[in-house]
């Protein structure tokens, strides 16, 4: 049966003409049922969002984007709103593309509200890619710890500003996970694929 059904995905191939790396990448594809994947992180400064996203990244040959490290590496002010809004537009740009190309793509902006979550999913959903987020949270003093014994952002984050930013954080409800299908949990995370 197997044989048979690799049989006729490289008669398909070739019947449709496909030539050279682009027929190894739709044979893969079909040959281990992947698909396009859009993996959204979720959280606060500090949660643990871009450990989870290089370990994603890492286990799932994915292509990640955090718009810290592009406003760093181009020697911009990370707390550069305007800069930060087109750094993540163009990282979403270019995510549809790898999407579009069946990839999968990490997006660890932290995802701080419901409305930006929501046209992330529909935005991939609409290019056929599977969606998952994976929420990290941890109480607002750990958070300021892990902030302080990291000590990267200058000027370092304020506990006030934690604070304040913790009551705009708009952490997914099980109404909004449901959108997303099955939930998994191991203790640290809660995803929603």
């Amino acid at each position: 049966m197997k044989q048979e059904r690799y049989g006729t995905i490289k008669r398909s191939i070739a019947s449709a003409g496909c030539l050279g790396q682009d027929c190894r990448i739709i044979f893969l594809m079909e040959r281990f049922n992947t698909r396009a994947r859009l993996i959204l992180i979720c959280g606060l400064p500090a949660a643990g969002k871009t450990t989870l996203a290089k370990a994603l990244e890492s286990r799932l040959h994915a292509v990640r984007f955090c718009p810290d490290e592009w406003l760093e590496a181009l020697a911009l002010d990370i707390y550069d709103e305007e800069r930060r809004a087109r750094i993540e537009a163009l990282q979403w740009a270019l995510s549809q593309q790898l999407l579009r190309s069946g990839l999968t793509v990490v997006i660890e902006w932290g995802t701080w509200g419901r409305s930006e979550r929501d046209t992330l999913r529909v935005g991939a959903r609409a290019l056929g890619a599977a969606v998952e987020l994976h929420y990290v949270s941890a109480p607002v003093e750990v958070l300021f710890e892990r902030l302080q014994r990291r000590g990267a952002e200058n000027p370092p984050i304020r506990l006030e500003d934690l604070k304040r930013w913790s009551k705009i954080f708009q952490a997914p409800t099980e109404e909004e996970m449901a959108l997303f299908g099955c939930f998994e949990s191991d203790g640290l995370e809660r995803s929603y694929v």
